[in-house]
């Protein structure tokens, strides 16, 4: 049987207490669609959190998250500007361009980040019905390369966005692993900083599914329900969703989980480090390590331990940990990786 990998966080499994906290609902009926004390008690939870006027709405997965999100802060003439590397760019299979209708305007980042200076040549046409008018700036928290915006580096990129009218998102799929390396609570680097919408993530820090689109201002939210029911993201037994954030939250849960993902992240760099023949391409700041890996021994070394090809031309892999990864399957996969050198 091929060990666990190093492919995707999205690969392991539904931590414990999760799957306890949806056995424990999974009682009698309650009101579906959310009018129930689970999914109540979750909201309650996201309030504490980021304050009372953020308003809440759950979805099934990540992308409906980005979807309804941008959804609810654009029209069909909008234009989004995002990193080269974003999830609604690479990994969405076009769902913000289908559901929104909006033009993304992807951006080169520098290690996985788009700075303001990357941002303003794009900020043009405004008022002329000739171009696409840009509406929103979306970045991701941890970035796709792995990497941690710097609260400095968002309110940066908040004000640049409020100056000219727009919004800024925040695709927040491994939030808590950002969370984890600032060493800070969720809201002093989102709505503090200045982020206006977050798409919060838990189902690669071990929930089964389920996300998170959180409003800072409830007043860009008056359609948002009904565009939730269009891209068929309202979830009719939500209540198994917000059981699952309620024991995410749960004596800070989300916390462990994360902090053990980024602690093996950062094992795993430690070792590699030791091997000359790879080089680490992107500063290890969460759970995620790229790497330039010599091309002989990628295959042999997937058949063991699966993980992503990044880059073939430059032979640069991805190898994410998880809540569930342990030492010795880090010290397995270096002790394979220096046999096959």
């Amino acid at each position: 049987m091929m060990n666990k990998g190093f492919a995707s966080d999205n690969n392991s499994g539904v931590h414990p207490s999760i799957f306890k906290a949806m056995e424990a609902a999974n009682t009698d009926h309650v009101v579906g669609y959310g009018d129930d004390p689970y999914t109540q008690k979750a909201i309650d939870i996201f309030k504490e959190k980021f304050g009372q006027e953020t308003e809440v709405f759950f979805v099934f997965n990540g992308t409906g998250a980005n979807v309804l999100s941008l959804s609810t802060l654009t029209q069909s003439f909008h234009s989004v500007i995002c990193a080269e590397t974003a999830h609604i760019q690479e990994d969405e299979c076009g769902a913000p361009e289908k559901f929104t209708g909006c033009k993304l305007i992807p951006v080169e980042p520098v290690n996985g980040k788009i700075t303001p200076k990357a941002v303003l040549p794009h900020l043009k046409g405004f008022d002329f019905e000739h171009h696409s008018q840009p509406r929103v700036i979306s970045i991701s928290q941890v970035t796709e390369m792995g990497t941690v915006y710097q609260p400095k580096e968002i309110i940066a990129l908040a004000d640049l966005a409020h100056k000219h009218n727009m919004f800024l998102h925040m695709d927040g799929a491994r939030i808590a692993n950002a969370a984890v390396s600032l060493d800070m609570d969720f809201k002093s680097f989102t709505r503090d900083c200045g982020v206006d919408v977050l798409s919060f993530g838990g189902t690669k820090n071990g929930m089964m599914m389920g996300e998170a689109v959180l409003f800072f201002n409830p007043k860009l939210t008056d359609f948002t329900k009904y565009l939730r029911k269009q891209s068929m993201q309202l979830y009719s037994k939500m209540r198994f969703v917000g059981a699952q954030f309620q024991a995410y939250f749960e004596n800070d849960l989300w916390k462990t989980s994360a902090s053990h993902s980024n602690k093996m992240a950062k094992l795993l760099e430690k070792e590699v480090k030791q091997i000359p023949q790879i080089k680490i391409t992107q500063p290890v700041d969460a759970n995620g390590i790229f790497a330039i890996v010599p091309p002989k021994i990628i295959e042999p070394l997937r058949a063991q331990f699966f993980f992503y090809m990044w880059d073939e031309i430059k032979s640069e892999v991805r190898w994410m940990t998880s809540f569930d990864t342990t030492k010795d399957e880090i010290f397995d996969f270096v002790s394979l990786i220096k046999k096959l050198l």
